[in-house]
Order: C-alpha cells, then sequence, then structure tokens
C-alpha cells in the first residue's frame, strides 16, 4: 500500500488555486507560515488566518488518496478543506463507492472541545457550503475531553467519539486547556506540557487497512501514537510542514476491503 503525496507548489501557484475554488470568498484568509509563530503565541486567544501551503497539502492527500469518511480531532480552517476536498471526490467517485462498504459515504465528523472556535467553526463552514453549494454532510460532534490512565501512562481522551469507519483521520485536538481534571496531581493544561491522546488508539482494530493517519505538529503524541500501536503501520515524517503520516498496511480483511483497497488504486 502506497499514499499519494502531492507535489511540491510555489505559493503563488497555491493561492490561484484557492482562488480558483472561491475558498477566499467568504472567508477572506491570506497566508501566514505557521512554522514562524513565536513562542507560546499559539496561546493566544486569536483566530489566525490559515497556512495555505499545509491546507493545500491536506486538500490534495484527501484527492489523490480518494478518501470518503473523515474524523477531524479539532477544527480551523482545515474543516472547510476537508468539506471541499470531500465536495470533489463526491463528484468524480459516488457511482464507485455504491459498489463498497462505506455507510458514511463523503462524510465529515468533527470534535471541537473549545466552545467559541466551535461556534465560530461552525459558522464560517455553512457561510462556505452555501456559497460554493457543497453537498456533504458534516456532523459536529460535542465531547469533554478528560486526563486518563492508558496502560499507565498518562493521556488525555475524548468522551464521546464519533460512529463511523474513517479512511482519514487528521489530529489536531485537543487543547491542551481543555482539560479539567488532574490524576495525582498531573494534566495537560500547562504551557510546558505537550498534548497526548489516546483516542485513536482505542479504535485502533476498528480501523480498516488503507486508513490514513495525519498528525499536524504534536510530534509526541505522534511518538506516542508510534510506540503504542499494535498493527502494522507505514510511518512518514514531513518537518517541511510539521506532519506526521500514518499508513495501516495490514493484511487485507476481507472481500469487501479489498474492494475498497482496489478502488484507492484506480
Amino acid at each position: 500500500m502506497k499514499i499519494k503525496f502531492p507535489p511540491k507548489k510555489k505559493l503563488a501557484d497555491i493561492i490561484k488555486f484557492f482562488e480558483s475554488k472561491k475558498i477566499g470568498k467568504t472567508t477572506g484568509f491570506y497566508h501566514k507560515d505557521h512554522q514562524q509563530m513565536e513562542v507560546n503565541e499559539v496561546f493566544k486567544p486569536t483566530y489566525y488566518p490559515p497556512d495555505l501551503k499545509l491546507l493545500y497539502r491536506l486538500y490534495q492527500l484527501i484527492v489523490l488518496n480518494k478518501r470518503t469518511t473523515l474524523v477531524e480531532f479539532g477544527s480551523g480552517w482545515s474543516t472547510i478543506i476537508f468539506a471541499s476536498a470531500l465536495n470533489e471526490n463526491k463528484k468524480r467517485h459516488t457511482n464507485e463507492l455504491k459498489k463498497l462498504r462505506r455507510n458514511n459515504p463523503f462524510e465529515l465528523f468533527v470534535l471541537e472541545d473549545i466552545p467559541k472556535y466551535r461556534k465560530l467553526n461552525i459558522k464560517n463552514c455553512k457561510k462556505f457550503t452555501k456559497y460554493n453549494k457543497i453537498n456533504i454532510k458534516i456532523h459536529w460532534l460535542k465531547s469533554k475531553v478528560k486526563m486518563v490512565n492508558y496502560n499507565g501512562m498518562f493521556a488525555t481522551e475524548y468522551e464521546n467519539l464519533p460512529l463511523c469507519s474513517p479512511d482519514f483521520i487528521y489530529l489536531d485536538g485537543p487543547s491542551q486547556f481543555s482539560i479539567k481534571n488532574k490524576i495525582n496531581n498531573f494534566s495537560t493544561a500547562h504551557k510546558d506540557i505537550v498534548p497526548i491522546g489516546c483516542d485513536i488508539l482505542k479504535i485502533e482494530y476498528f480501523l480498516t487497512p488503507g486508513t490514513i493517519i495525519v498528525v499536524d505538529g504534536r510530534s509526541a503524541n505522534a511518538k506516542f501514537l508510534k510506540d503504542n500501536f499494535k498493527r502494522n503501520w507505514k510511518y512518514f515524517k514531513d518537518p517541511n510542514f510539521d506532519q506526521h503520516v500514518f499508513l495501516l498496511d495490514d493484511p487485507v480483511l476481507g472481500r469487501w476491503n479489498r474492494k475498497q483497497l482496489n478502488f484507492y488504486k484506480k
């Protein structure tokens, strides 16, 4: 199994691409290199402009790899991009998907633990999808996040998870400051403590071969996943985008999974 990664593009070409998709029409965003942010800048109560290079890469990962069902931990500009990419796949592959075991085709499940961002991102997504006549389902899930003991190690988990079988998972949440409880007086709610979520590990055996996971930043969390996964995952690190990508390269589960993998390859 392989992942199709998009070729590098100049920022000017990426801007033209987003203009062709009319994404800037309703959001009015401009490019900000998130890797150039200053120390602790990410903790400021500010809704930052998007990193267009990163968003272009995410869009192409969805389209090139023909993803159908997405789960996003966290929300933001990426949610709009995922909606647009899923809509593109829906136009291209609806008839093909009718022959597969995919019961949430072209659906996006979003977990956002910060109320103000949840409200803002829902508003932005509704405005964007209406303007661009995007016809996909976006499920906004409410869930608290808490500290837990995962196999003797501290981690965080969402109390509610989406009921679906995703073939693409994007990990960019929760906020480490959404945690309200402590274990042995320990919590991630500190600027010098890194976020470590265990949710994907809990559903690992429910994922089908071919599933892609993208971890945005969160290197410690990516390492935690890599060290605790039980199945066969290919791992790719891209320092240019501060991303960690996993591909579930396990043996085929059966004929329906085989058909799904053949669909990705075509």
